[in-house]
C-alpha cells in the first residue's frame, strides 16, 4: 500500500517545527500530501526530494508566504497549518471549488480563544487568513463539539507555543497518530481518558521516519476480496493503529475472514500484514453511532459491502458525510442505486438492504470524490463485471498508483 496518507501529513508538518533534519520514507505521493509539502515550502522550510522520499530541515521560525497558500483538496492540510501558524505567520490558506465548502470555523474558532487572529470567508469556510500576534498564545481547555483528528492536532500544534497549558477534550476517541508522533519527538504531552494536554515543547528530529501501508488504501482491497468468492489476498506492512482498524472490527462482524501476521512498531505506531480470504455470507449490521469518527471515511465502503450481505446495514450519526469532498451520503446512495442496490438516504446516514444480485452500470462518475472512485471498483469486482469509471483522476488524491495495483489484485491465472 501506499504509505498511510493521514501520518505522512503529519510527518512533514511536524518535522518543519522540529530541531534537526527528519527523512520521511514511504510518504503518501498523492495530491494531498503534495499540497502539504508545497506549503513548507513556500513558508521557508527546506524539503528535499520527492515523495516517496523526502527530507524536511526543521525551521525556527517560518516566513510569510508571498502568496496565498493552496492547499489543492486537503481539509487535512489547510486544518493543521492554521494551528501550525496560528499566532506565527501573516498567511492566506485557500484551496479548490472542493474544500472551499468545507467547514474551517470548528479550527478558528478555539484558535481565537487562544489568543490567534484568524479569519475565514462567510459562513465560517476558506479562504483563511492568519496574522502574526505580538504576545504568545495562551493554553486553552476546550471540549470539541464534533470529535475530530484534525482539529485536535491544529490546537495541539497551537499548544507546543502557547504559554501554559492546552487541554482538548474530545466526545470520543479519534485518531491518535498525532499524540503518538508528537510523543516520540519530545513533546510534553498527555493521554488520558478524558483527553490530551500539551505543554510548550521544542520537537526533536525522528532522524527517519518510515510511514506504514495506508489501512483506509488497503480497506478497499480487503473489502474486494471479502465480496469475491474464491478470493485470497495479503496486504504487506499496513498500519493497524487501533483508532483505525475500526473499518476491520466492523468488516468481521459483517462476516469477514480477516487475519493480522507479523505484527511490528514503528514510533509507537502498530503495522502488520493483512490476511484476507472470501467470506459467505455476509450479514447486515447497525454501526453504532459511537463508532462512526473512527469509521467516517470508510462508511461507504462499508455500505458497497453491505450490497453483498443478507439483511440490512444501517448507519447514523454521520451528517460529517455530507461536509467531504462530496455529500458523501447523497453520492454514496447514488452510487449504490447504479448498481441496482435496496438503499435509502437518511438525514444523518445510509440504510442498505442487501443480498441482492448486483446490476452493474456501464459506467459511473466519481464526482471528483476519490472513495467514491474506488467504492466503485469494490461494488464492479463484487459484480463481477467491468464498468467504466469516468473522472478517476481524483483517485491519485490519497492513492496514486491505484489502478495498476487494482489490476494486479485481481489477475486471474487462466
Amino acid at each position: 500500500m501506499p504509505g498511510d496518507k493521514s501520518i505522512s501529513h503529519r510527518a512533514v508538518l511536524f518535522a518543519a517545527l522540529a530541531r534537526g533534519t527528519t527523512g520521511v520514507r514511504n510518504c503518501n505521493a498523492g495530491a494531498d500530501v503534495r499540497s502539504s509539502i508545497h506549503a513548507l515550502r513556500m513558508l521557508g522550510v527546506a524539503v528535499e526530494g520527492d515523495a516517496p522520499s523526502v527530507r524536511v530541515e526543521g525551521a525556527l521560525e517560518l516566513s510569510d508566504p508571498r502568496s496565498a497558500v493552496d492547499c489543492g483538496n486537503s481539509g487535512t492540510s489547510m486544518r493543521l497549518l492554521m494551528g501550525m501558524l496560528a499566532g506565527r505567520v501573516n498567511a492566506e490558506l485557500d484551496g479548490d471549488a472542493s474544500l472551499r465548502r468545507r467547514p474551517m470555523e470548528r479550527v478558528a474558532t478555539p484558535l481565537r480563544a487562544m489568543g490567534a487572529d484568524v479569519e475565514c470567508a462567510a459562513g465560517g469556510l476558506p479562504p483563511v487568513r492568519i496574522a502574526r500576534n505580538d504576545e504568545p498564545l495562551h493554553g486553552i481547555r476546550v471540549e470539541l463539539p464534533i470529535d475530530s483528528a484534525q482539529v485536535k492536532t491544529a490546537l495541539l500544534l497551537a499548544g507546543l507555543r502557547a504559554s501554559g497549558e492546552t487541554t482538548v477534550l474530545g466526545a470520543g476517541v479519534s485518531r491518535d497518530h498525532s499524540e503518538l508522533m508528537l510523543r516520540a519527538m519530545g513533546a510534553d504531552i498527555a493521554v488520558d481518558a478524558g483527553g490530551v494536554r500539551i505543554r510548550p515543547s521544542q520537537l526533536r528530529a525522528l532522524d527517519e521516519y518510515e510511514v506504514p501501508g495506508d489501512l483506509s488504501a488497503a480497506a478497499y482491497f480487503v473489502a474486494a476480496a471479502t465480496c469475491s468468492p474464491g478470493s485470497r489476498i495479503s496486504i504487506r506492512d499496513t498500519g493497524i493503529n487501533p483508532t483505525r482498524a475500526h473499518v476491520l472490527d466492523v468488516l468481521r462482524d459483517m462476516g469477514a475472514h480477516i487475519g493480522i501476521r507479523a505484527l511490528r512498531e514503528r514510533h509507537g505506531e502498530p503495522s502488520a500484514d493483512i490476511e484476507v480470504v472470501s467470506a459467505s455470507p455476509l450479514r447486515g449490521v447497525e454501526l453504532d453511532p459511537a463508532r462512526i469518527p473512527n469509521v467516517i471515511d470508510d462508511i461507504p465502503l462499508l455500505c458497497a459491502v453491505a450490497a453483498s450481505a443478507t439483511g440490512t446495514f444501517v448507519v447514523r450519526g454521520a451528517a460529517e458525510l455530507r461536509l467531504k469532498e462530496s455529500d458523501r451520503i447523497t453520492s454514496t446512495v447514488a452510487l449504490l442505486r447504479a448498481f441496482g442496490v435496496a438503499v435509502a438516504e437518511l438525514p444523518d446516514g445510509i440504510s442498505v438492504r442487501g443480498g441482492r444480485p448486483l446490476r452493474p452500470p456501464e459506467r459511473i462518475d466519481t464526482g471528483g470524490d476519490h472513495r467514491i472512485g474506488m467504492t466503485a471498483a469494490v461494488l464492479a469486482a463484487a459484480a463481477r463485471a467491468p464498468i467504466i469509471i469516468d473522472d478517476a483522476d481524483c483517485i491519485t488524491t490519497s492513492y496514486p498508483g491505484f489502478d495498476g495495483a487494482w489490476r494486479a489484485a485481481l489477475a486471474r491465472e487462466s
